[in-house]
């Protein structure tokens, strides 16, 4: 099965609204049935699994916040946001270059996901105001134009290389490795706006909603290609289409990648179990659940293992985000857009795992089901304490210990779960 380019209707997966349903009224049996703690909200975000056109899978995060005590009216409208945006991600689109994209409108689904996590975070009473942060790019052109309205007639080498002197030098636009959670605004568009120092996503996006703008004004017309280096210190730069070689391929980075990219770096920043720092981050996961032999580790692992008990401990305590140590509700809220997205069936793996360590069992098994369901199974090949290995026989034996929960009679949820997610006291 394709995940990346699938269009809507060949799609596994489905966006769709409650009220654009006509399924019948929740009982209680059927909302105990998904989480036996609470209510079934009005409204949710569902994912129809093609291996069992029956079933409705719905996410975890919000409705947990909101049976916590914590409001989520705000993450859901920007949640909403998000998806009304990737809905119009067709084959084609995904693969457009985020320079040319003409549909998806990138600014605006990158604040959706900032505005996401803002509200989880902050708990405001006030959404991130999305539109005007949008307006600042009309406002970063219009100064552009200002200050270099002769570029315009000269040739498209020299427009450029005019309007990377306005973003990094005059505007001063630089590039950061966001390395710890403090440093996570890095990540979010409105901040790399408000602070100018930013990832080289962020970059690539400012500088394809400033060519955006230009274009609508009728200021530019030639095509451009966005360079995204993949090495630590360059910064994005543009150049002509018509001058692009098959080498720069690797280097141009469409709308699909763009949004895989911004929330993967998200996810990987508000990952728990920081100081495990060994394999993908799965791997830290299944280490931390105890999925992994010690016999399978480096010869680290004895750093590795006090780590990533330490945090365990802290899970366990209801201690869900702090400096070096992620931040689970982030971390999911990720996990779920990523899967919206349809971007890698491991995805689905992931967010399973994290829902594990919360507590959410049921759920962890209906994901991790859908996770082998619909990834592809080629003969297995054993290699020695290979990274394939080790997530193959963490996941075989995360399957294995869900199994033997749900099999339990009256099993119940850990204590720490409600703590875990709904403690709205920053620990710095």
């Amino acid at each position: 099965m394709s995940w990346v380019g699938a269009s809507s209707s060949s799609s596994p997966w489905l966006l769709r609204n409650s009220s654009s349903l006509a399924a019948p009224t929740p009982t209680p049996s059927s909302c105990s049935k998904f989480f036996k703690y609470q209510s079934c909200p009005p409204s949710r975000l569902l994912c129809l699994a093609q291996s069992n056109p029956g079933s409705d899978f719905n996410f975890v995060l919000h409705d947990a916040l909101d049976s916590s005590g914590t409001l989520t009216s705000h993450a859901r409208e920007a949640r909403e946001g998000f998806c009304s945006q990737i809905r119009q991600l067709s084959d084609i689109e995904r693969q457009t270059s985020i320079s040319i994209n003409r549909r998806v409108d990138l600014g605006k689904t990158a604040l959706y996901i900032a505005a996401e996590d803002d509200s989880l975070v902050s708990h405001s009473s006030v959404p991130l105001p999305v539109d005007a942060f949008i307006n600042r790019f009309g406002d970063l052109s219009m100064d552009y134009c200002s200050h270099y309205n002769s570029s315009f007639k000269s040739s498209p080498d020299r427009l450029l290389e005019s309007l990377e002197n306005y973003l990094y030098v005059n505007k001063g636009f630089r590039r950061t490795n966001a390395r710890h959670l403090y440093e996570t605004r890095a990540l979010y568009l409105h901040s790399v706006l408000t602070h100018r120092s930013g990832s080289t996503a962020m970059l690539s996006l400012i500088y394809s909603e400033i060519l955006k703008m230009l274009r609508l004004w009728g200021l530019l017309d030639f095509d451009v290609e966005i360079f995204f280096p993949h090495d630590p210190h360059s910064l994005p730069r543009g150049y002509p289409k018509k001058k692009s070689k098959e080498s720069d391929h690797a280097h141009i980075m469409t709308s699909q990648a763009l949004l895989v990219e911004i929330l993967r770096n998200l996810k990987d920043a508000f990952w728990p179990f920081q100081h495990d720092q060994s394999g993908n981050l799965f791997l830290r996961a299944a280490r931390a659940a105890n999925f992994i032999d010690v016999s399978n580790v480096n010869e680290d692992s004895g750093f590795q293992l006090a780590s990533a008990k330490a945090a365990q401990h802290r899970l366990d305590r209801g201690v869900w985000t702090s400096v070096n140590f992620g931040d689970m509700r982030r971390a999911l809220s990720a996990c779920e857009r990523l899967i919206l997205l349809k971007s890698d069936p491991k995805e689905l793996r992931d967010y399973s795992i994290l829902l594990y360590h919360c507590g959410f069992y049921e759920q962890s098994h209906e994901f991790l089901k859908l996770y082998l369901d619909t990834k592809s199974r080629p003969q297995r090949r054993r290699s020695s304490n290979s990274s394939t290995d080790l997530e193959e026989d963490a996941v075989e034996k995360l399957m294995i210990r869900l199994n033997l929960i749900l099999m339990e009679d009256g099993w119940s949820r850990p204590s720490y779960v409600r703590n875990f997610l709904g403690n709205s006291a920053d620990p710095w």
